[in-house]
């Protein structure tokens, strides 16, 4: 047994106080899981809670421990030890009266678990108020208990007990208290103990065990709004004032409290003007007035004159300079606008309400003066905020309507550039923003605000900020110009001049403008298409490659709406220039550049940004591509013999061929035997995914065709990549190399499902099973996916039943290779599986184990229980209890004696859900 007496544990927590190895803090750690799971932690953390001399960091991690026992391990301990534990916990609310809090919370917690499970403990909240409730000294520690207890009761779904236990003992801990505990507020509400009554009272509002009926009735509730005056009571009290209103969210029912309720509040709109420099205390009425206007929207709208003062409270508090109050109010116009934007008619106060908030937000949106004066993160959070409030602008659009709200913002545009040279740059790109966040609300067909805005382009200030928010309106409003073509040459004209700009994000704007005009528009842009072409080969080049990716995307948007013959020929136009560049790097007699290396690489990708657009013309290629495939990958072949030691460039390469695929179809097939054969190679060479990557599409794509020569080279690839993986597996660790083992498993699904002959018959069979475990190693749930799926597809393969007239011949061939992999595998294999299923295994995992272990009974069901056996004694009982391995060995062993083969499902989800509890421990112990 080991030794967890307190020398012991008070020198595994000074491990924490200083800086070993790591080594040392896993033992550590090791030992106080361990000691946190034993019997005998009950006793010590209790001499450890009672005894002076042990250090603080010791009484906390025992008051921890004690928390973490009752909530796990309460069914260690005999109903008499049961009994001296909670008169423990008790007793230790006394001790540690003045603190430290970090103890009497966990104490509290211990005591709420504690009661939750013990029925046979009367009235246990009775109980500590007869204890701790009349001396001034133990009262704090009373509250914090009585605050914590309904949280607990409501949100520890660990503890163990039914559903009816659950809702029996809640009520009798809760429910039948509540009363006890508003006349216990009230006789405290007078004492230094204030902000604790107030944070009490907040959870037994939240909880739904005092109604606000009934606190009403009370002191508490006007004292609630008296102490708003307070400045160490005022947050409590907002949460309170909150929470009341939250709960008169049944408005019939609780009329008689919301006559009471919403004076008051009307009366705190005065407070706004008297506490403006306090943006704390305009935080809290913000609070306030915003919960009131979301809870009483009907109300709201059914006595306009009566509750319209909350709306003019919360516009003040939109209108607040501080942005970080001011989208507490949000939610309120968005649920208010979502009822008054589906009426005929709305109230002009309303309107006026939406006008304003609209004019507010525009001036939220101005970026200061002096931009200078925001730090990185700073402009990257307002930035943020905008958008956030331009969704606020669509509330106010929903209301007013789109063209309302436009031509606001319109006008706004129009005021300050009537104020000639002097007007600021922000006083323009504020409702240039506002328009661009309404434009996903215009209609296509409005004929009124939005040529407006799109004749005004032309007259705004040559600023870069200007110039970026005007682009970016053509970006949003393309839908509308797809519908008025007639604007398309200077939308065009617009969007060429700003990839001139020295400003580079006008230059992406440009390019994202471009993109989406291209995207809405293509079928009126395909006689611009040489104009384009122009553009490319001139101006293009000197943009980044960001930009330069937008503008080959929105080329081959065009390109995919011209009929089929003319769209191959204009691809393969872009395509040759592209293809030029890859051709002259790999026949250069001298290294290249970095420079042209990194060309290179912009153009592969620029190539399979078109493709992806374009995909494909379907089984029969128009006559301009017909020797296309064959000629490009030439290329290919020759640039990846040259350079795909060159990881960007392989990656970019094979990216292209992958489209090629999709562009290129079943007419491929010819080639796929040498691309096959070339990437078998390269992979060989380099040790690169993307090779296996683009192996495994091709596979995925041909695999099923009978062609000989296609499967003599999936044979060389499955062969050379095996080894290859083997020995990258012998140099690195699994988690070194995630990507590797990523794709070399989906190569295997592939040949598992479309060329088993491939996979069974060869010699790298038992090679490529031990490569596939080690897929079971890693923290990577995308390859632990591949991983079992590959092993669930080997082990429930048909091949494995006893054969059948129809059979095919080939399957005892895959079964014998099967079962001799096993039997040198299954011990190792089985440990995997185990380990990652306690461990780190994804959760949607266990369906998949479960379909394994079934096989694996069903198939090899001697070796399986001594491989269990021997796997169960290898798992740390901080992964998963005693009790649970010896319960899955009984329960495994009892399907295969008795040939209930389905049974192991049950045995197998029972195991994992005593892993996850144990993790779940592990996690909320906090060692």
């Amino acid at each position: 047994m080991a030794n967890y007496d307190i020398p012991t544990l008070l020198s595994a927590l000074d491990v924490f106080t200083r800086t070993p190895d790591k080594a040392s803090l896993e033992r550590a750690n090791s030992w106080l899981q361990d000691f946190q799971h034993s019997p005998q932690s009950w006793e010590t953390c209790d001499l450890l809670l009672s005894s002076p001399e042990a250090p603080l960091a010791a009484k906390i991690f025992a008051a921890q421990t004690f928390r973490t026992k009752v909530t796990y391990d309460l069914n260690q301990l005999s109903p008499e030890k049961v009994t001296a534990t909670r008169n423990t916990l008790v007793s230790a609310l006394e001790v540690f009266k003045a603190g430290p809090r970090t103890i009497t919370v966990q104490i509290s917690l211990a005591i709420a678990g504690l009661a939750l499970q013990l029925p046979s403990w009367e009235n246990p909240v009775k109980a500590l108020v007869d204890v701790y409730g009349r001396n001034p000294a133990t009262v704090p520690v009373l509250l914090e208990f009585l605050t914590l207890l309904p949280e607990e009761v409501s949100s520890n779904t660990r503890i163990p007990i039914s559903d009816n236990e659950y809702r029996d003992r809640s009520a009798q801990l809760l429910t039948d208290n509540s009363k006890l505990i508003l006349e216990l507020l009230c006789l405290y509400v007078n004492a230094s103990v204030q902000s604790q009554v107030f944070n009490c009272l907040y959870n037994w509002l939240a909880a739904g065990e005092i109604g606000v009926i009934q606190l009403a009735e009370t002191p508490l509730f006007g004292f609630a709004f008296e102490a708003l005056t307070s400045d160490e009571l005022f947050d409590a009290a907002v949460d309170v004032i909150c929470q009341i209103v939250h709960e008169t969210q049944e408005i019939d029912d609780n009329m008689s409290v919301i006559e009471l309720v919403v004076p008051r509040i009307i009366t705190l709109k005065e407070r706004i003007a008297a506490n403006y420099d306090d943006s704390d205390k305009i935080k809290g009425y913000a609070r306030i007035f915003s919960e009131a206007g979301e809870t009483y929207r009907s109300l709201i709208l059914q006595h306009t004159e009566t509750f319209f003062p909350l709306v003019e409270a919360i516009g003040e508090c939109s209108a607040y300079p501080d942005l970080d109050i001011v989208p507490i109010t949000f939610p309120f116009w968005m649920r208010l606008a979502q009822i008054l934007g589906k009426k005929s008619s709305v109230s002009p106060l309303f309107l006026e309400a939406y006008k304003s908030l609209m004019t507010v937000i525009i001036k939220h949106l101005h970026f200061p003066a002096d931009i200078t004066t925001l730090t990185g993160q700073e402009a990257d959070d307002f930035r943020a905020f905008r958008h956030v409030m331009g969704d606020t602008l669509k509330d106010c659009c929903f209301v007013l309507r789109t063209e309302t709200c436009l031509l606001a913002a319109y006008q706004l545009i129009n005021n300050a550039l009537a104020r000639g040279p002097a007007v600021s740059w922000q006083e323009i790109e504020a409702p240039l923003f506002a328009m661009r966040s309404m434009g996903a609300e215009i209609d296509p067909e409005d004929n009124s605000a939005v040529p407006k805005i799109i004749d005004l382009i032309p007259s705004l200030p040559n600023h870069p900020r200007v110039r970026y928010a005007a682009l970016l309106i053509i970006s949003r409003y393309t839908e509308w110009i797809n519908a008025h073509p007639q604007y398309i040459p200077f939308q065009l004209q617009y969007i060429s001049a700003g990839f001139e700009d020295t400003d580079a994000e006008v230059v992406a704007a440009a390019g994202q403008a471009l993109k989406y005009m291209c995207q809405d528009c293509k079928q009126h842009l395909t006689d611009f298409l040489p104009t384009l072409h122009t553009f490319l080969t001139t101006t293009g080049t000197k943009l980044v490659q960001d930009d330069r990716r937008q503008v080959y995307e929105a080329i081959a948007y065009v390109i995919s709406a011209m009929p089929m013959n003319r769209a191959a020929e204009s691809l393969k136009t872009f395509a040759l220039d592209i293809l030029a560049q890859v051709h002259a790097v790999s026949t250069k007699t001298i290294p290249p550049t970095k420079a042209e290396i990194d060309e290179v690489g912009n153009g592969l990708e620029n190539l399979e940004v078109m493709l992806h657009v374009i995909q494909g013309y379907g089984e029969d290629l128009p006559p301009a591509c017909q020797n296309t495939g064959q000629e490009a990958w030439l290329v290919f072949d020759a640039f990846l013999s040259s350079h795909g030691l060159n990881y960007d460039l392989a990656e970019r390469s094979t990216r292209v061929l992958r489209r090629g695929i999709d562009l290129f179809s079943k007419s491929a097939l010819p080639l796929a035997p040498s691309v096959i054969h070339r990437m078998s190679a390269a992979f060989e060479t380099t040790g690169f995914p993307s090779f296996l990557w683009i192996a495994g599409k091709i596979i995925g794509r041909y695999g099923i065709e009978k062609d000989s020569a296609l499967h003599a080279s999936i044979l060389e690839i499955f062969q050379r990549s095996t080894a290859k993986v083997a020995t990258m597996l012998e140099q690195s660790s699994p988690r070194e190399i995630p990507d590797v083992l990523e794709d070399y498993l989906q190569m295997l699904l592939q040949l598992i499902n479309l060329t088993p002959d491939v996979l069974f018959l060869s010699p790298s069979f038992a090679l490529a099973f031990h490569c596939a475990m080690a897929g079971l190693t890693v923290v990577h749930s995308d390859i632990v996916f591949a991983a079992l799926d590959f092993f669930r597809s080997i082990l429930s393969h048909d091949c494995m039943e006893p054969p059948l007239p129809s059979t095919s011949p080939k399957y005892p061939m895959y079964a014998a290779v099967i079962r001799d992999t096993m039997s040198k595998e299954g011990n190792k294999f089985l440990e995997y599986i185990l380990k990652g299923f306690v461990g780190n295994f994804p959760e949607d995992a266990a369906s998949t184990v479960v379909t394994i272990f079934r096989s694996l009974v069903a198939y090899f069901p001697n070796p399986l229980l001594i491989w269990l056996r021997d796997v169960l004694l290898l798992l740390p009982v901080n992964s998963v209890p005693n009790e649970s391995k010896a319960q899955l060995l009984q329960e495994v062993t009892s399907a295969v004696n008795t040939r209930q083969y389905d049974k192991v499902k049950y045995a197998i989800l029972a195991f994992d859900r005593a892993a996850r509890k144990t993790r779940d421990r592990r996690r909320n112990t906090g060692v």
